[in-house]
């Protein structure tokens, strides 16, 4: 099978706007859920009783990333509105490093009424904790994936990670066709966040509530973490006739070396939160099968799944591989970023199950759902739609088993 063949077309739905749901419920773990067993048989529950719906065996597995305020709205002595929306740290490269930076520091980012700002500083006065501080950012650079950002601030008691948590928005998603909203801070934000860095929500964990964490640990089902930070690509419809031609992001993702092991001498039913979660997982095993061929685990290539040099590696042989690879190196984590694509064809190494949404018609995503369950995306969401689920980001679920 050509994969770079497939034709985007074939993944179209009539999608109405009144079918997406531009607020979360009140009662997150309330929201529909799809369940379609591993026969094909499809069932319809709340999110609440996931707990009971897990299989014995399973290892739940979720993203514990936390969305920033990416939207900085600036504006020039003119009048004029500049929006200046976060992607990737630069300068330090490093997440956590940027974060705490407390001078300046360098983002790639999405510049909005770009022909308004060619040159020349931005500023924007804030108050934090108490703290008068102004902001400035200057365009650096400029290339295809954005531009070059340098924000710099005058008082060093004042982190990065504190003026955007002061001065941006959560940028919802561009298809709520909605401004944000003060109730988004929360909303768009699951129980587990930890890890700052995302420009958009894992949203399938946005239905877990403590009470669901907790029931699912009274179960005996073990809970697991790792970090993908979701980039704006995640946004991006593909635009091309076939998905050869669409260029997938890089994300950022980390994982503990525990949990590598783990995986590698477990037999459990991996469960996914998400398809952020799926990606990370199914990253795992290739970046393994780099290792036993010699290569740095730095990144994931689009096609590299599909490539003819690629080692065909068990699980156990790869995530083995990868965590050797780490203590061998004296690494209690693995950091690398991945770009692949799983579409119909794709081979699952990790996943054996996961919790998803509704995704937009002709995205990536739902390429994933399709490979997932063996082409048979449709059938689940002609269900969906006959049966009044909600769509995308603060829609209803799934659990794909």
């Amino acid at each position: 099978m050509d994969i770079k063949a497939i034709d985007i077309a074939e993944f179209d739905y009539p999608l109405p706007d009144e079918r997406i749901a531009k607020h979360p419920l009140s009662d997150r773990a309330a929201c529909k859920l799809l369940v379609r067993d591993a026969d094909g048989s499809m069932h319809e529950h709340r999110f609440a009783e996931l707990p009971g719906l897990l299989p014995e065996d399973s290892l739940l597995v979720y993203n514990n990333t936390r969305v920033i305020n990416a939207r900085l709205r600036f504006r020039k002595a003119s009048g004029a509105a500049i929006e200046v929306f976060c992607l990737e740290p630069v300068a330090p490269g490093d997440y956590a490093m940027s974060f705490a930076s407390n001078e300046h520091c360098v983002w790639m980012c999405f510049v909005g009424n770009s022909k308004r700002w060619k040159s020349g500083l931005l500023e924007m006065p804030l108050t934090i904790a108490g703290e008068q501080v102004v902001l400035t950012a200057e365009r650096v650079s400029k290339n295809d994936n954005g531009s070059e950002v340098r924000f710099a601030w005058d008082n060093a008691n004042v982190s990065f990670s504190q003026i955007i948590e002061a001065a941006g928005e959560i940028p919802i998603p561009p298809y709520l066709n909605r401004g944000t909203e003060d109730s988004d801070r929360s909303d768009y934000q699951t129980v587990f966040n930890k890890v700052e860095g995302s420009v958009a929500a894992p949203t399938a964990g946005l239905h877990f509530t403590p009470e669901v964490l907790n029931a699912i640990e009274r179960r005996g089902i073990c809970r697991r973490e790792l970090t993908l930070h979701v980039g704006a690509g995640t946004f991006q419809p593909v635009k091309s006739a076939t998905i050869g031609e669409h260029p997938m992001h890089s994300e950022f993702i980390s994982v503990g070396l525990p949990l590598i092991e783990e995986l590698a001498r477990c037999d459990a039913r991996v469960i996914a939160v998400g398809t952020t979660s799926v990606r990370t997982l199914e990253s795992l095993y290739h970046l393994g099968c780099m290792v036993d061929k010699g290569k740095e685990p730095d990144e994931v290539p689009q096609w590299y799944p599909y490539s003819s040099g690629h080692p065909e590696l068990s699980t156990k042989d790869a995530l083995g591989a990868l965590a050797r690879y780490l203590r061998g190196k004296g690494m209690e984590r693995l950091v690398a970023s991945t770009r692949i694509i799983i579409a119909p064809g794709y081979k699952f190494k990790v996943v054996r199950g996961m919790v998803t949404n509704f995704h937009q018609p002709q995205s990536t995503l739902l390429l994933l759902v399709s490979a997932f369950t063996g082409g048979h995306w449709r059938r689940m969401y002609d269900f969906a739609l006959e049966n009044d689920f909600r769509f995308l980001s603060y829609g209803d679920a799934q659990l794909l088993l």
